[in-house]
């Protein structure tokens, strides 16, 4: 609707300058646009679908088996987070105390992100978040920005564009996703019309479409969703239990060389993976925080899979194929399924601490800067940054509900005690013989370098196996840092 007539000719500011600030022309900011009524509906919406994506992608990372889609997962969990915080922000201000951002909008949206979150197959998951939910949102912050007065509501408009912005990236992803993961999906055809039909009943995602009051029933969602604690891993991923190798006791044993220790590295971040796998089960299992919380740990989550990453580009750097390496998981799955969420949290923070003196991330960094691989530098700087962050993040989340720090480090110690991973028993029940994989792929990078292999590096032993009581993730060099 129009409610003053467009000038003759185009409206400009004095000697040329764009006019209202540069958000729009004249003639934009002359359409009447949305009210702050339905402007708040509307950003409401927003907000419930976001938080209920970020409610699908965290929880089901950890059972999701392709390396990818939990690295993909933690990233578009933290961006829904973010967009999350955003739109509480301004809704707040926009003349809605109390707020009432945790009340459904309707029933049958619900239902639909209910359904996604239960998928029984892989497949119907990355349909039903990458085909349905993210395009249904991304259609409507662009009509969003379509309808609003972009003068009125240029607050709004700028978290809506910013929301806008970071979903096109993860649409790219998803149309990747689903070519790659979903090669026959007529099989999958009346999945994705019930789908389609619970949006339509709920008058679209944005509501701006005619609601109706046939709600359609539930299929997959008609048992309530049960959070799988147990990793999962995909084939590329052998010999998960294997404890044979403790690369803490090389990167703080001083015979060997700054270059050698760059392997090992690039080891140690591509296995904390097993970070967001277990992080994902305190966010989605501790109910009730203020959405400060949430988005601070989902940082962290998202922090800890990009490590992942930075190792597994470690190896690409130096031509060597991870997959030959056995990735130990048995700290997420420990963890997960023996102690609650508190506990791990608990757990989570009294390690970040260990890291923190001289001898834990900063000599990792280092110890890069030495070895002549900038990468590896540029890598283990940035690791650090993120574990002083992390542990800030422990502190005002973890550490308010103790007496002081000491008590809270006390506490995360105990519940570390408590945790019981026997490598002798994986052994003993043949899910592994802890075979030692680092002179093979010691060699492979001795070849990337053109350079003969040090044997007292090459005869390197030490095994989590053989320092059972240290539970396979701090191992022998953490305790010395912590110490």
């Amino acid at each position: 609707m129009i409610d003053a007539a467009i000038p003759a000719a185009p409206y400009v500011g004095y000697k040329g300058l764009p006019p209202l600030a540069g958000v729009c022309s004249m003639e934009d900011a002359l359409v009447r646009g949305l009210t702050v009524d339905e402007s708040v509906s509307r950003l409401k919406r927003f907000h419930y679908a976001l938080k209920r994506l970020h409610g699908i992608f965290t929880p089901r990372l950890t059972a999701e088996p392709i390396y990818e889609l939990k690295t993909a997962f933690s990233r578009h969990a933290y961006l829904a987070a973010e967009s999350v915080a955003a739109l509480r922000k301004r809704v707040g201000e926009m003349r809605e105390p109390p707020l009432g951002l945790d009340e459904v909008p309707h029933p049958a949206l619900e239902i639909f992100f209910d359904e996604i979150l239960c998928s029984a197959l892989a497949e119907e998951l990355i349909l039903g978040l990458y085909a349905h939910a993210i395009p249904a949102l991304a259609q409507s912050l662009e009509r969003y920005v379509a309808d609003t007065n972009p003068l009125a509501d240029a607050p709004s408009v700028r978290v809506v564009r910013i929301a806008r912005f970071e979903l096109e990236e993860i649409e790219r992803y998803g149309e990747q996703a689903i070519a790659c993961l979903v090669p026959d999906r007529a099989k999958f055809a009346e999945w994705e019309q019930f789908l389609d039909s619970c949006l339509a009943a709920a008058g679209g995602l944005d509501g701006t479409s005619p609601a109706s009051d046939d709600v359609p029933d539930r299929t997959h969602s008609a048992t309530p969703y049960q959070y799988d604690p147990v990793p999962r891993r995909d084939e590329r991923f052998v010999d998960p239990y294997n404890g044979g190798v403790d690369p803490e006791a090389f990167l703080y044993d001083q015979r060997f060389s700054p270059r050698d220790k760059t392997v090992m590295m690039y080891y140690k971040r591509l296995r904390e993976i097993d970070v967001p796998e277990m992080m994902a089960s305190i966010i989605h299992q501790t109910p009730d925080q203020p959405w400060g919380y949430y988005l601070d740990m989902t940082r962290q989550l998202w922090d800890e899979a990009r490590h992942s990453m930075m190792g597994e580009v470690g190896f690409a750097s130096l031509g060597l194929d991870w997959s030959k390496i056995p990735v130990n998981f048995t700290w997420s799955l420990n963890l997960n399924t023996q102690l609650d969420p508190a506990e791990r949290h608990a757990v989570l923070f009294f390690i970040e601490q260990s890291l923190m003196p001289k001898t834990g991330k900063r000599y990792e960094w280092e110890v890069a800067k030495l070895s002549g691989d900038p990468l590896s530098a540029v890598f283990q700087d940035f690791d650090w940054a993120d574990e002083v962050l992390h542990a800030a993040i422990g502190r005002n989340w973890y550490v308010k509900d103790f007496r002081d720090l000491q008590a809270s480090l006390d506490y995360g110690e105990k519940c570390w005690n408590q945790v019981m991973i026997r490598f002798g028993e994986y052994r003993e029940q043949g899910l592994t013989q802890h075979a030692n994989w680092w002179p093979e792929i010691y060699r492979q990078a001795c070849a990337t370098w053109q350079v003969e292999p040090d044997p007292q590096a090459l005869d390197f032993k030490a095994s989590y196996e053989e320092v059972d009581d240290l539970k396979g993730h701090l191992g022998v060099g953490a305790k010395i840092a912590a110490e």
